[in-house]
């Protein structure tokens, strides 16, 4: 291990890790020296003699974990992306092993007690490093630093038990995924697929060494292809593996994974003083309480639901006309009826613009050209340069000053890549540790098209690439001196607030222009296309916006719940059915966007008790388009304005305090309800 690539800061540009050398073998070592560095440099702060000043004790923290921040970036990219067996195992093993190490650090008294000092004296401080001190002295209090030895040992047995449990939840997830993706061999049930759709679906069963066609499925309950599948029992069956995820029995059923994850971290909340879960995790978010959330998801409910139901009455109608079906709109009718209706009201068939929305086209002349008129940012590929995955593709980012750092895609789906997109990031621009560069990565699950077809976006992965490009952004431009505070280290219903503004880009004019171009003849996609896809914005916003506060709604169920009422919960279909109904939101035919099994964001992800986030975000974000409107669009004095006062602070203000500085107020709710037709 003498030539471990991990045990050296990387030589490549911006540090991007050195993939073409690393090995499976070489992260565990890695993790093992770098937790082990770590203690040393922590042990070096908290037994230091001299008084503790902001220098010594906070920023002497910031720098204290080199190798064990390099490896970790890179192994947790690796294993959301290509979790091969391998990378899976460690990740199992990994995951108690770094919560234990993570309670070393925030639960060493001595320690906490020099945070204190500099706490109580932060006024004497700069206003960028106050609000460094106020970031770290909550989130050790948080982390149960405050707590008497026993119940901080009773803590990590816990913080260890969940660290397992929420590891098991996303590798189930990953394998029964896998395991249901609908296998089809009569070219009758995959009637309406799009050629593009039949290649990928055919070469994905090709990988699996089956005949015919395989359709995967998607982190969301909704799944594409329901959309195309003219068979009403081939969607039936498409749908029904979708919700099936994870509580079907036998190995992979989550079911009792997440009863015992609620449990523990109702335990663990009261064990840090507060009542539920959602308590806890709110003390350190943007909206503070539990009640503040639910103040908003029950004024959106109502309206939600209400158009729910209105939308199901003009689609049980178009389904009826259409088939000669009688009855009911089911759940898996429900995206093949919108996308007739949506024809019929706009003129508009989604499978004809996918030849308009082919994906390097749509990268480089839309994603890539919103952001060099708003920001002045140039592209530019290197071929050169290695990523974790042949699929991977690297591109240098510069403005007229500097070299920015590097963008990562990731675009397709596979096996070992768990569902949904995101964004991470590898580096940050940390000035404190000498980063004047950053390494961001946009993963993407795109269904990958037979050898020499195109890759056709539909209109919502292109949104998906323009949101998850928003995070890129922020990552790029968020350069701060001090690592915690770098990048999109901001309040998780705070980060997706600049991904949702670059949503706005996909369907403005000069954007859509540049990139919307028929695939083979390059020729431009229709001027009164462009117009009815923008008229037709708000359609199908009852259904969208129920689904999406349905899965916010059982997060917070979830997790208000308290020791006692944790404890009587046995059955997750149940509580799910009750939790919606008591919400106003059991609307036939709109299940939530994710069911509980397979809910990754809050179960195995970093949003439990935080998915309201995207809505609480989008109040910020529609704001700002409304600002962006009012001041003339894709204008570079918009762009630096935003990227001066928002993106680029990154964490190191308060971010309302930054959005207000930016909006000259507060933002308003109104443009959020005019957009999803609830005022």
């Amino acid at each position: 291990m003498a030539s471990n690539p991990f045990f050296e800061p990387s030589g490549l540009p911006a540090g991007l890790p050195p993939f073409a050398d690393i090995r499976d073998e070489h992260y565990e070592p890695a993790f093992e020296r770098g937790m082990s560095e770590h203690l040393v440099a922590v042990a070096r702060v908290a037994e230091d003699p001299e008084p503790p000043t902001f220098e010594n004790t906070i920023e002497a923290l910031e720098t204290a974990a080199p190798l064990l921040t390099r490896v970790a970036a890179a192994f947790f990219t690796v294993s959301g992306a290509d979790g091969r067996p391998p990378i899976r195992e460690l990740e199992e093993r990994m995951a108690p092993r770094l919560a234990a190490h993570e309670d070393a650090i925030h639960l060493n008294s001595r320690l906490f007690a020099r945070i204190e000092a500099v706490h109580a004296a932060r006024e004497e401080l700069d206003d960028v490093s106050r609000y460094l001190v106020e970031r770290y002295h909550s989130e050790f209090v948080l982390a149960g630093a405050a707590l008497e030895p026993a119940r901080k040992d009773e803590l990590r047995v816990l913080n260890e038990r969940l660290s397992e449990l929420t590891t098991r939840f996303d590798a189930n997830l990953v394998a029964d995924t896998n395991a249901l993706a609908l296998h089809l061999t009569d070219a009758s049930e995959v009637s309406g697929l799009e050629p593009d759709e039949l290649s990928a679906a055919r070469a994905a069963a090709a990988e699996r060494g089956l005949d015919g066609w395989l359709i995967t499925l998607v982190l969301p309950t909704g799944q594409p292809a329901l959309a195309r599948l003219d068979r009403s029992d081939v969607r039936a069956r498409l749908l029904a593996a979708s919700l099936a995820r994870g509580s079907r029995g036998g190995e992979h059923d989550n079911r009792e994974l997440l009863l015992e994850i609620v449990r523990l971290r109702a335990r663990r909340a009261r064990l840090l003083g507060f009542p539920n879960h959602a308590a806890a995790v709110l003390a350190d978010e943007t909206a503070r309480t539990p009640e503040a959330v639910s103040a908003m998801l029950d004024r959106l409910a109502p309206a939600a639901a209400r158009n729910a139901r209105g939308e199901a009455e003009a689609l049980t109608a178009r389904l009826h006309a259409e088939t000669g079906a009688t009855g009911t709109l089911a759940a898996a009718d429900w995206a093949w009826a919108a996308e007739r209706e949506r024809a019929a009201r706009f003129d508009l068939d989604s499978s004809l613009l996918r030849p308009y929305l082919e994906a390097d086209r749509v990268l480089r002349a839309g994603v890539f050209e919103a952001a060099r008129r708003l920001y002045g940012l140039r592209f530019t590929e290197r071929p050169d340069l290695v990523g974790y995955h042949e699929d991977v593709r690297i591109f240098e980012v510069a403005d007229e000053q500097q070299v920015l750092g590097l963008y990562l895609l990731d675009l397709y789906t596979r096996d070992t890549k768990r569902g949904g997109a995101w964004m991470n990031s590898l580096v940050d621009r940390a000035g404190l540790l000498g980063q004047e560069q950053a390494v961001v990565v946009n993963n993407l699950n795109v269904p990958k098209p037979g050898p020499g077809e195109p890759t056709l976006l539909t209109l919502d992965s292109t949104e998906t690439l323009f949101h998850e490009f928003g995070h890129a952004l922020h990552g790029l431009f968020a350069a701060t001196r001090h690592p915690k505070t770098a990048g999109t280290n901001v309040p998780r219903d705070f980060v997706e607030f600049p991904s949702q503004v670059n949503e706005m880009w996909v369907l403005w004019p000069e954007i859509l222009a540049s990139y919307a171009r028929q695939v083979e003849t390059g020729e431009p996609m229709p001027s009164d296309v462009a117009d009815r896809l923008r008229d037709a914005r708000r359609f199908g916003e009852g259904f969208s916006t129920t689904e999406y506060l349905a899965a916010a709604v059982l997060d917070q169920a979830w997790h208000r719940l308290s020791v006692e009422e944790a404890d009587t919960v046995t059955d997750v279909a149940a509580f799910e059915a009750a939790a919606l109904d008591a919400a106003g939101l059991a609307v036939p035919g709109v299940p939530p966007r994710y069911s509980s099994a397979y809910f990754a964001h809050v179960f195995a992800g970093g949003y439990s008790a935080a998915y309201y986030a995207y809505i609480w975000s989008e109040v910020l974000d529609a704001d700002t388009v409304a600002w962006f409107e009012e001041h003339g669009g894709a204008l570079r004095e918009n762009g630096d304005r935003f990227r001066r006062l928002v993106l680029g602070v990154g964490g190191s203000k308060d971010p309302l305090e930054a959005y207000r500085e930016f909006r000259g107020r507060d933002a308003a709710i109104e443009p959020l309800l005019e957009r999803r037709g609830l005022s």
